[in-house]
């Protein structure tokens, strides 16, 4: 399906989707926001995307888009590529976490369906990537996602962290120092009601942690 976009036009729809999993449609302005570029620009690329045949996304002005089911279809097929590229740059290139994502935004656009495939079964059909994000299934499902932010945990919570966020390279590295990653378990000792502050204890460490909601507000669990 991608083989007949444009990189640009691939790029609007995974954010388009990244957005309205956030909540409702995507706003020309956080859209705008995520790509670097005018408002007016993103106007104009929606009324092409929504006049397209079939249409890739449905477009009301003042009140955001949301995809269409071939829209979200194609935004699937480049999130699936760049999560299994992440992986492949993790687990066979020796890359760290915190290296991986601009270059999986590079190579997402150009692989074959025939390379995805390969690589797919090359690292055994695995269903998260290095951060713990799911991978839509081949045939570009995204499963269903039941983790919370780890900000949401009171005191005597336990929780396993599921995925963290892989926007920010320092916070990366900052979670692999201090060991809260995909996986691990945790329980939450305190929190503090006035800054919101989590301590948490982490699964085989001796000391405990305090966390401010810059980094617990993208850390995800299942309780």
């Amino acid at each position: 399906m991608t083989e007949l976009m444009t990189q640009s036009i691939q790029d609007y729809l995974k954010h388009i989707y990244e957005l309205n999993g956030q909540g409702g449609a995507a706003s020309t302005n956080d859209i705008a926001a995520r790509l670097n570029i005018a408002p007016a620009s993103v106007t104009g690329m929606l009324q092409k995307l929504a006049s397209s045949k079939p249409p890739l996304v449905v477009y009301k002005k003042h009140q955001g888009v949301t995809l269409t089911s071939n829209g979200e279809k194609a935004a699937l097929e480049v999130i699936r590529h760049h999560r299994l590229l992440e992986t492949f740059l993790v687990n066979t290139l020796g890359y760290s976490w915190d290296e991986v994502h601009c270059e999986a935004d590079k190579l997402e656009h150009v692989i074959s369906e025939d390379f995805e495939a390969r690589m797919a079964a090359a690292l055994g059909h695995p269903t998260r990537d290095p951060h713990g994000e799911l991978i839509p299934t081949a045939d570009l499902v995204m499963p269903a996602d039941k983790s919370c932010p780890l900000a949401s945990l009171r005191t005597d919570d336990t929780a396993t962290v599921r995925r963290v966020s892989d926007d920010d390279p320092a916070l990366l590295r900052h979670l692999h120092k201090i060991g809260v990653v995909p996986e691990v378990k945790i329980t939450v000792t305190n929190y503090s009601e006035f800054d919101g502050n989590l301590t948490i204890k982490v699964e085989g460490q001796k000391s405990n942690l305090v966390l401010g909601t810059a980094v617990t507000s993208q850390v995800f669990v299942d309780k």
